[in-house]
């Protein structure tokens, strides 16, 4: 039995192709480099330029922003979003986050805080998911709301 079974491994493996998608390396990443996202993002946000803020994201990236109850599904749209948003200067503080990391991917979660030109403050959960592009590490998906008070 042991040998048939080995035999059928053995024309499998011969017959079937290894593709480069059936292999994925995953890129070695930690807590700290997730985290540093969310400031590169932020220091986007500072730039007070839209389109800056928008190259933080895959082109498919799927916005559901805090300020707004339109999904953004193309860049076009997050752009246009960021647009309204960043008029009033907004500058984001992590109040508290988890940090779930796959391969080439990761997930950061939790609380934080906006404070606006203004001085008002809007207290949101979000979660960002990023992917790793071969290059960089962009995000996928982010979904913030405000609290319910």
């Amino acid at each position: 039995m042991i040998k048939k079974t080995l035999a059928l491994l053995s024309i499998y493996l011969i017959v079937t192709p290894i593709s480069a998608h059936t292999i994925q390396n995953c890129v070695k990443v930690d807590d700290k480099t997730i985290e540093r996202l969310f400031d590169r993002w932020n220091d986007a946000l500072k730039t007070h330029d839209a389109k800056q803020v928008d190259s933080n994201y895959t082109d498919n990236a799927v916005l559901l922003p805090t300020v707004s109850n339109t999904p953004r599904l193309t860049r076009s749209q997050r752009i246009d979003y960021f647009q309204h948003f960043l008029s009033k200067q907004p500058i984001g503080k992590i109040d508290s986050r988890t940090i779930k990391i796959g391969c080439n991917k990761a997930i950061d979660t939790g609380l934080y805080t906006f404070t606006m030109k203004d001085g008002k403050k809007i207290h949101a959960r979000y979660t960002f998911t990023y992917r790793w592009d071969g290059h960089q590490w962009l995000i996928s998906s982010h979904h913030s709301s405000a609290m319910p008070e």
